[in-house]
Formats: structure tokens, sequence, C-alpha cells
């Protein structure tokens, strides 16, 4: 059985693919995002001096990822309706089931992200935001976590595309992503190359789609010291983005 040209192209535009690869990049989406919450909040803990926030957050981190992703889909989707009736009503969608235990394993490993791009901060510059009279949530927000989003955004971009990658496992759940689109039409036709194939472009302009995006935000966020080598001021980096910071009353 060779290699047939016609059903590579047909299935090519056959919007169920289309669907597919938008339900996976929406699945990642929904994931990422309720990683980086959960996340950001686990990372706050596990730096914290407070045991009762840090061993609460250590704890989660330790669990998820040494849980597999496909056991958690099996318990989001089959175990947990058993315990818990709510989850048993029309609502609970193999989409969301999938968004939520995808997310709760991947917080995990955002945390670790945040964690490391809050730590790669200079302490010097909350004691600077400090001196100028600004609160801790502000200096959070205005002072670390810009410099913070700079560390974080190479291993978040690629922690979103691992994701739209484990989207697959979603299958075990009856969600119809990308991959099982094209497992359908193997199972029917027993075309395994032309429909792997599709499902192979697909993947690839997705990555690539996003891996372009990805840069584009990272230049928005790259910070470069060339103006800074024309001006012979002594004020340091952190004093000057610190100076255009208004002080709060």
């Amino acid at each position: 059985m060779i290699f047939d040209p016609a059903i590579f192209f047909e299935q090519l535009v056959n919007p169920a693919y289309l669907w597919g690869a938008l339900t996976s990049i929406g699945v990642a989406a929904l994931s990422l995002v309720i990683a980086t919450v959960l996340g950001f909040f686990l990372a706050i803990g596990r730096t914290s001096k407070k045991s009762y926030l840090r061993g609460p957050s250590h704890l989660y981190v330790w669990f998820f990822r040494a849980l597999p992703a496909l056991l958690v889909l099996l318990i989001m989707w089959n175990a947990l309706p058993q315990v818990l009736p709510a989850l048993r009503s029309d609502w609970y969608t193999p989409f969301i089931a999938a968004s939520i235990g995808l997310g709760l394993v991947e917080a995990a490993f955002m945390a670790e992200i945040i964690r490391s791009a809050l730590s790669s901060v200079d302490d010097g510059q909350e004691l600077a935001g400090r001196a100028l009279g600004m609160k801790p949530g502000s200096v959070m927000r205005k002072v670390i976590l810009p410099q913070a989003i700079r560390t974080a955004l190479p291993p978040t971009g690629n922690e979103f595309i691992g994701l739209i990658k484990y989207s697959s496992l979603a299958s075990v759940i009856s969600l119809k992503e990308l991959l099982t689109t094209a497992q359908v039409g193997v199972n029917i036709t027993f075309r395994y190359a032309e429909y792997y194939a599709v499902a192979i472009i697909y993947y690839l302009v997705i990555v690539s789609i996003i891996t372009l995006i990805q840069s584009r935000i990272e230049k928005r966020f790259l910070w470069t010291s060339r103006g800074l080598k024309k001006n012979n001021s002594p004020l340091s980096l952190s004093t000057r983005a610190l100076a255009t910071i208004p002080k709060e009353k």
C-alpha cells in the first residue's frame, strides 16, 4: 500500500482536523492559564518564610510532579464523578476535565518556573521600591513581576507547546482533539501514512505560529543597555527603572 497524495490533500483541508487542532489549542491555553495562576501562588508559598504556606506548596509540587498526566486525566473523568455527584452533569465535558487535569499537573512545573524567575530578580530591587515609599503589593506588581516575566517567558512558551502535545492524552477520556481525529480516520480506512502525515503538518504549523508569537512577546520584554551606554549619568539601571514609577501616598 503506497502513499496516496489524493487522500493526504483531501484530509489536509478536512474541517475535522481544523476543529481538532482548535480543541488541542483550547485545552492547552486553558490549562496554561490555570497552571500559571495556581503556580504563582505556589511559588509565593514555596519562597515564604511561613511554614504553613511553605509546607502545603511543597506538598502540592511534590505530589503532582510524581503523578503521570494520563493518570490524572483518568481520575478527573472517571474517579471524581464517582465521589462528586455534581460532576455527573452535562456541563462537565471531556474538554473541561482535560483542561483542569492538565492545569493541575502543569501548575507544579509552572510553580518552579515562576519561583526561579522571581528569585532571579535582585533583592535590591525590592529594597529600592520600598525606599521610594511603595507598598509590598505595588513592589511586586510594578518592579519585580515585569523583570520576572522576561525570565519566565521562554520556559512558559515551551510548556505551552508541551501542553498542546499532552492534550493528545485526553483521547482516553473521549476528547476529540487533533491526534484523535487522525486516529479515527486510520481506524476506518487503515491508511496510516496519509492521516498521520496530516496530523504532523497541523502540529508543525501550530508550533511554528506559537514560536513566532513567543518571539514577538520576548522582544517586547527585552531590555538592552545600549541607550544607557550613551548616557554618562551614574544612575544604575534599577534606579532608572524605579525612578519612572510614581511614588504612592
